[in-house]
């Protein structure tokens, strides 16, 4: 005779078997997070292309499950020539941003992160409203009162075996209204320092 198993036994069941995959994947994982950020916009934004500079940091609260991030750029654009962008001409317009996430949920893996090459085997990533966004220290002249830009933070790596590095890449991607200025590409940088890492001074 087949017996149906209780709706809320296999609830149950459910809810145990995504706590210890969570548990699993936060197993390990450093609890803070830094290291630098070089990229450049797109041309087609206004000002563009923009050179990118700074650092980032992330930390993890565990018991949470949520993460707060933090990250200072400085941005300068190209002049021109004849009306046309010209790199040997460079240093114009600098300006600041300072870009912070707070309690934004983790999700551990890598589901809608950008693809790099060679591929990430592995990572996690956050995301939600910014709770702030300036530009040379006030609110951005294009960020609305409060923020509203979104932000997703991934941070992928390789394999954990010998000659891999599990967290190694972080790539910034922002929504509107923050995409008029930044563009919609990821911004790439990379981990210097994770608390776990020998290399790290915590």
């Amino acid at each position: 005779m087949r017996t149906k198993t209780p709706p809320s036994t296999v609830r149950v069941l459910s809810f145990l078997l995504i706590s210890v995959a969570t548990a699993a994947a936060q197993q390990g994982v450093p609890v803070h997070f830094s290291g630098p950020i070089n990229d450049y916009s797109p041309a087609s934004v206004k000002g563009g292309p923009w050179e990118m500079h700074g650092q980032w940091s992330l930390d993890i609260h565990r018991e949470s499950g949520t993460a707060d991030f933090f990250a200072d750029m400085t941005m300068s654009d190209y002049g021109t020539t004849g009306g046309i962008v010209d790199a040997t001409i460079a240093g114009q317009n600098p300006h600041t941003h300072h870009i912070k996430l707070t309690s934004a949920e983790i999700v551990w893996d890598m589901t809608g992160c950008p693809p790099v090459s060679p591929a990430a085997k592995m990572g996690f990533h956050l995301s939600g409203t910014v709770t702030l966004l300036t530009g040379n220290g006030s609110n951005a002249p294009f960020e609305t009162t409060p923020p509203s830009s979104t932000l997703q933070v991934c941070v992928t790596g390789g394999d954990e075996i010998p000659y891999s590095f599990p967290n190694s890449n972080i790539t910034m991607v922002f929504g509107a209204p923050a995409t008029g200025h930044f563009g919609t590409q990821p911004i790439h940088g990379a981990v210097r320092v994770a608390s776990a890492d020998p290399r790290g001074d915590n």
